[in-house]
């Protein structure tokens, strides 16, 4: 992409998603997320109505009475941003390709954490860890974000979350809140998923495309495999074919809710045809009410 069309499409995007978490998501990311990330501050004794699960053991034992930790809001959180650039998320039938969405929600998210003093760091993936940028803070970092996002070639075309996900955990030591953005066609990440979500907040989020969901019939159909580069013939007219097609999607959707919700991380699912600001504004509500 030339420098001056890059540069444009950046600026469009930096306009509509600096607005959207400035106006409709700063206070609810805040909300969200600020009081989820505690550090440790002292040990003092035991006053009543404290909580009982905070009672220091140690310190307890050795004074004869009881003493509780005393905990405080980080000041300042790491939003980690684990990006799918395999050949599946360039794909789109409708309003935008997966990868589009995709790099918006990354805007999103990022002009979310900078308004409220928060570092953010991306991870770019494919079947290979393609690319790092340090957590930092500031607007140009931002910028810098999204000009990667817009203007990034994958080395490889296929998808390893594990290795996204085991990645991400021995380079981060501090906890951060871990969102990974992906259409989840990949096997094999449950494990690194449990290691990843007892020391960090993971939130998975779940780009789709609607004729995934619901195969259209038109004929014949000349298909490439985005990931594997193999290209054949799809009967779209034959009932069964379909059937089939949106049953492995189904079971994809299913495998991705339900790793999440084993290790107690949220899902967040979204469809490159809908709002994506409603779907972030659903699951920041059920985030500030849980």
């Amino acid at each position: 992409m030339e420098t001056k069309e890059l540069l444009k499409k950046v600026r469009k995007i930096e306009i509509k998603t600096k607005g959207l978490s400035k106006q409709v998501f700063s206070g609810e990311y805040h909300s969200a997320f600020k009081g989820r990330g505690m550090s440790f501050s002292e040990v003092r004794s035991y006053q009543y109505g404290d909580d009982v699960r905070n009672i220091d053991w140690n310190v307890t034992a050795r004074t004869g009475e009881p003493h509780v930790k005393i905990f405080e809001e980080e000041r300042e959180l790491t939003v980690m941003l684990l990006v799918d650039v395999s050949q599946s998320v360039q794909f789109g039938t409708k309003r935008q390709f997966k990868s589009e969405m995709i790099t918006e929600l990354c805007a999103v998210l990022a002009f979310s954490a900078i308004n409220n003093n928060d570092k953010v760091g991306v991870l770019f993936f494919s079947d290979q860890i393609e690319k790092f940028i340090p957590p930092k803070k500031g607007k140009t970092h931002i910028l810098r974000i999204i000009r990667e996002l817009l203007d990034f070639e994958a080395e490889d075309s296929k998808t390893n979350i594990a290795q996204a996900l085991q990645y991400m955990n021995n380079l981060i030591k501090k906890r951060c809140i871990c969102f990974v953005l992906s259409d989840f066609i990949a096997d094999n990440y449950e494990q690194a998923l449990r290691i990843v979500a007892r020391k960090h907040d993971l939130i998975g989020v779940h780009i789709s495309d609607p004729v995934e969901e619901q195969f259209p019939s038109v004929g014949l159909i000349r298909a490439r495999d985005a990931e594997t580069g193999r290209i054949g013939w799809i009967d779209s007219s034959n009932a069964g074919v379909r059937k089939r097609f949106e049953e492995w999607f189904k079971e994809k959707s299913e495998t991705f809710e339900s790793n999440f919700r084993r290790t107690g991380a949220d899902v967040v699912h979204i469809r490159s045809d809908e709002d994506y600001a409603r779907a972030l504004h659903r699951f920041f509500q059920k985030r500030i009410n849980a």
